[in-house]
């Protein structure tokens, strides 16, 4: 998987991936009450800022301090690359994260991680232009050799890993279709990605949400229907849940109120079923209803969430989403 470049080139990136670590090492002993940075503007024109670290993000500057150390012992490994990426974006530094793998890939140009990720990224940032290219440079990349077990950055409870690089890559792609509008794009996407699942609930509920979202908007609601056979109250959800009571709300079995619950705490979670409830009034009719839910989820914290970046998306458009 991985590409060849000329010395000369690779000597440049390393550098560059040197100073980078040098100049951002010195942010990591900066006081923790650090100015938060603007680091991207909304889809509707408000700047978004990375929050100072406090509390947890302490943790993720020191993972990040280890992420930085391991690749200056081993600068050439394009893994140790993706995960100084990794561990910038869970301190929402996008662009930062951005930078580091857009240098990785001048040195690594077929390493197929560094495409995903990146193309993650460029979903939090709002470019999905971008990430369509990357998720599908990466996809091209993955096609036809053994798919691989993505370890997590930020564990779950039970510390197992649940997704692979090939439903990764399929995943977001298709989030970054869908994003875009490109929903004929972005149901074949997620139907590669349930190739990806593994059997496991969260990779389904994630992907069957999705799915479900996507058959709505194309008008094909018979279809969408007969996907929540699937579903079920007793399913083994790790990580999840949003998805999973979205899921049950389609199905009728909860009540879309029941799902929203504390959409007033602003969360990934409560983003993620904003916008699955927002867009089910959407998709029957009730645009005011799905308008005021979305501005709900979007007047919260959690700008990175993918249920924010799409309620936000339908905002920008004026709802004309279908």
């Amino acid at each position: 998987m991985r590409g060849s470049c000329r010395t000369g080139a690779v000597l440049v990136v390393c550098l560059c991936v040197a100073c980078s670590v040098k100049r951002n090492d010195q942010s990591l002993r900066e006081p923790a009450a650090r100015t938060p940075r603007h680091e991207v503007t909304s889809l509707t024109g408000a700047p978004l800022y990375s929050p100072p670290p406090t509390g947890d993000s302490t943790k993720l500057s020191d993972d990040l301090r280890d992420a930085r150390a391991a690749l200056r012992a081993d600068p050439r490994n394009p893994e140790k690359i993706v995960w100084v990426g990794r561990r910038l974006g869970y301190l929402w530094r996008m662009n930062e994260a951005i930078e580091t793998y857009s240098a990785g890939i001048a040195q690594h140009p077929d390493y197929a991680p560094l495409y995903r990720h990146r193309g993650h990224r460029y979903i939090s940032v709002r470019r999905f232009a971008d990430a369509v290219r990357d998720l599908e440079r990466a996809a091209e990349l993955i096609a036809g050799i053994p798919d691989e077990i993505e370890q997590d950055g930020m564990p779950n409870d039970r510390n197992i890993p649940l997704t692979t690089t090939g439903f990764n890559v399929w995943y977001h792609l298709g989030l970054a279709r869908f994003l875009a509008g490109h929903y004929e794009g972005a149901l074949e996407a997620y139907r590669e990605t349930m190739k990806h699942s593994r059997g496991l609930d969260d990779n389904t509920v994630a992907t069957v949400h999705w799915m479900y979202m996507t058959l709505r908007r194309l008008g094909r609601d018979e279809e969408a229907t007969r996907l929540l056979r699937s579903i079920s109250r007793d399913m083994e959800i790790i990580e999840n849940d949003g998805y999973h009571q979205c899921l049950l709300m389609y199905k009728g079995l909860l009540t879309p109120d029941e799902v929203l619950g504390g959409l007033d705490a602003p969360s990934v979670a409560t983003a993620t079923v904003g916008f699955g409830v927002g867009n089910w009034h959407l998709c029957n009719g009730d645009t005011a209803r799905a308008a005021r839910v979305f501005e709900q989820v979007t007047a919260g914290t959690s700008w990175p969430a993918f249920g924010y970046i799409a309620a936000e998306a339908d905002l920008a458009r004026g709802l004309a989403g279908r």
